[in-house]
């Protein structure tokens, strides 16, 4: 068979439970030929047998590790297995729609852009809720007595606006950064920047990625002919609470903000990082806590009771990932006495 010229990469993003329905989106509404890796980061049993099953059936490459991934984790492995022009990175809680790939293509083909972002919707119904479409990413310099400081600047188009409202103002523009959700990337520019960087764990790689690009000489276009659909969730099963709970705790968090902004020399006392130290564990409280307490409150949700669920979750959080930090530090001890 001829290679292909795009290939899919799709990795877990905090869950697991949306895996069909995102797998077989892709296969029905992508008309293009393309190749597919799967980066399974120990997924449940059910969801296991699932990717292993359909990965025989449709003749994709399945990744496995018998341990939890953080996403730069997983998009580096499938990464290191491509060889073809374009790939694309794709979360697996994003729906596609149809032609969605072909217009992105046609974007890159048309403008040679490095990178190039679908419109990016939330939620149900699919695509009437804008997440991105495109943005802004940069750092700039304020001088100071004392010398300059690096600050970041971050603006997301359309965010939150209803599709349908702002339909006449979304056309392909260039742009300054794309978010992992979706985005086609030449593969040549990795040639330059090397992989990505696996000391953003949960937070901050989107950016880190752009800038890098830019850094590079990279372009940027969000394309609105093509729609995705980012579909947040989450059942409240054991394996699927557990990674979620990793992949958004505190401990990744604060490493991805300090490992940021040594990086880029950045003011980690800015308000940019005093906003995301302020906010740590919402995405835990909005996407477990807040709803458990509902069910066992029958949607009362007093708020003595939040706090004090919300001290016992930070102990719990804590406590799952450090078991991680020493289950991984056992692993590696083993595999370098190999």
């Amino acid at each position: 068979m001829n290679k292909s010229q795009i290939t899919i990469i799709v990795s877990q993003r905090e869950r697991f439970s949306f895996t069909r329905e995102s797998l077989e989106s892709i296969y029905e509404n992508t008309q293009l030929p393309f190749s597919l890796i799967y980066v399974d980061g120990s997924s449940p049993p059910p969801i296991q047998r699932y990717l292993q099953e359909q990965a025989q059936e449709k003749g994709f490459q399945l990744i496995r590790t018998e341990h939890y991934l953080s996403p730069n984790q997983a998009r580096n492995l499938g990464l290191q297995k491509v060889d073809s022009e374009y790939l694309v990175f794709i979360d697996n809680d994003v729906i596609v729609s149809p032609g969605w790939l072909n217009s992105l293509l046609q974007c890159a083909e048309e403008t040679k852009a490095t990178v190039v972002c679908p419109l990016t919707c939330i939620g149900k119904p699919l695509g009437e809720t804008i997440h991105l479409a495109g943005g802004e990413a940069h750092i700039f310099v304020e001088p100071e007595e004392t010398g300059v400081k690096r600050r970041v600047h971050e603006k997301h188009y359309f965010v939150n606006r209803k599709v349908a409202e702002v339909c006449d103002q979304l056309h392909r523009q260039q742009c300054e950064f794309a978010e992992f959700h979706c985005m086609l990337v030449r593969a040549e520019i990795f040639q330059r920047i090397g992989l990505l960087d696996e000391g953003l764990l949960s937070t901050r790689e989107h950016i880190d990625f752009c800038m890098t690009v830019a850094e590079a000489g990279g372009t940027f276009y969000c394309e609105p002919a093509s729609v995705v659909t980012y579909v947040p969730g989450l059942k409240f099963e054991l394996p699927e609470l557990a990674f979620f709970m990793l992949r958004w705790s505190d401990a990744w968090e604060i490493a991805s903000l300090e490992h940021f902004s040594q990086k880029w020399d950045l003011t980690i006392k800015d308000k940019y990082f005093k906003k995301r130290y302020k906010r740590m564990g919402h995405r835990r409280h909005q996407g477990f806590l807040k709803p458990l307490l509902s069910r066992l409150t029958f949607e009362q949700n007093p708020l003595w009771l939040e706090k004090m669920a919300i001290a016992l979750e930070k102990k719990l959080n804590q406590y799952i990932s450090d078991r991680y930090t020493q289950s991984q530090t056992t692993v590696n001890s083993l595999e370098g006495d190999k």
